[in-house]
C-alpha cells in the first residue's frame, strides 16, 4: 500500500533545465572567440567541482560561468562580458513557471493522496516557483532540500511519520529521485525528461521497486496498480 507520494519539481512538474541549455548556449557565444575548446564541457567540469561549495541551483551556476570566463580568457575578460554572464543568471532566476504536459489533471487524479513535493537546490529560487506554479496547495508539505541523499530522505520521512517501504517517490533523476529511495526500501518511479543534466544521470539498477513510466499522466494509474498488490 503506497500511504505518501513524493513529487521531485524540477523537469518533473514543470520546465528547468530548458531554461539552463539557453543560458549555456549564449554564454558558448560571449567566450567563442577565446578558445576552439568546447565551451560546454569545461563548464560542466567547474560546475561539479563547485557542487561540493555553492551547492545546486542558479547561482552556482552563475559563479560557475564567471569562473570559466576567467579562466579561459587568463582573466582578460571584458568586464562586459562578465556583466552580460550576471544579467544572464538574473534572467533565469526571474523565468516563468511553465508546467509540463498532464501536471494538472495528474495531481487531481491523485487528489487525496498524502503528497509532498521534495525538491533540492537554492532556498529563495526554489521557493519562489512553487508559489509561482500555483501548485503548493495540491501538497501536504513542501521539503526544499540542499541534496537528495539517503539520509535527506529519511529525515523527510521520519519528520512527516511515513514507513519507507509504504514511500513511492517519482521525478526525472534516477540519481537524486529513485536510486536514494530504493535503497531506503521504498517505491522509485522514474519519469524521464527530453533535457536532463548530466550530474543526475546514471544507470538504472534491476530493482523489484523501480518502474518507469513515459510521463507524469501515467502515475495515477500506477500507483493505483500498486495499491492493489499484496
Amino acid at each position: 500500500m503506497i500511504n505518501a507520494i513524493g513529487l521531485d519539481a524540477d523537469d518533473t512538474l514543470w520546465e528547468n533545465e530548458t531554461f539552463f541549455r539557453v543560458t549555456e548556449a549564449e554564454f558558448a557565444a560571449l567566450l567563442a572567440e577565446h578558445t576552439d575548446a568546447p565551451i560546454s564541457d569545461r563548464l560542466y567540469d567547474i560546475e561539479r567541482k563547485n557542487l561540493a561549495r555553492y551547492g545546486f541551483g542558479i547561482k552556482g551556476f552563475i559563479l560557475s560561468m564567471v569562473q570559466t570566463a576567467l579562466e579561459v580568457t587568463d582573466q582578460r575578460i571584458d568586464p562586459r562580458a562578465i556583466a552580460r554572464i550576471l544579467e544572464l543568471g538574473q534572467e533565469m532566476l526571474a523565468h516563468p513557471v511553465d508546467l509540463l504536459a498532464g501536471v494538472p489533471e495528474a495531481l487531481d487524479a491523485l487528489e487525496g493522496r498524502r503528497l509532498i513535493l521534495i525538491t533540492k537546490g537554492d532556498l529563495i529560487d526554489q521557493e519562489r516557483k512553487v508559489a509561482a506554479s500555483g501548485l503548493a496547495e495540491r501538497f501536504e508539505a513542501v521539503e526544499i532540500l540542499a541534496d537528495k541523499t539517503p539520509e535527506a530522505y529519511s529525515r523527510v520521512l521520519y519528520r512527516h511519520g511515513i514507513a519507507p517501504g509504504d514511500f513511492l517517490m517519482a521525478g526525472n533523476s534516477m540519481k537524486s529521485d529513485v536510486l536514494p529511495v530504493l535503497e531506503l526500501g521504498g517505491h522509485g518511479v522514474f519519469i524521464p525528461h527530453e533535457l536532463t543534466w548530466a550530474v543526475e544521470k546514471t544507470d538504472a539498477p534491476d530493482h523489484p521497486k523501480l518502474r518507469q513510466i513515459g510521463s507524469i499522466s501515467e502515475l495515477p494509474g500506477l500507483v493505483a496498480e500498486l495499491d492493489e498488490r499484496p
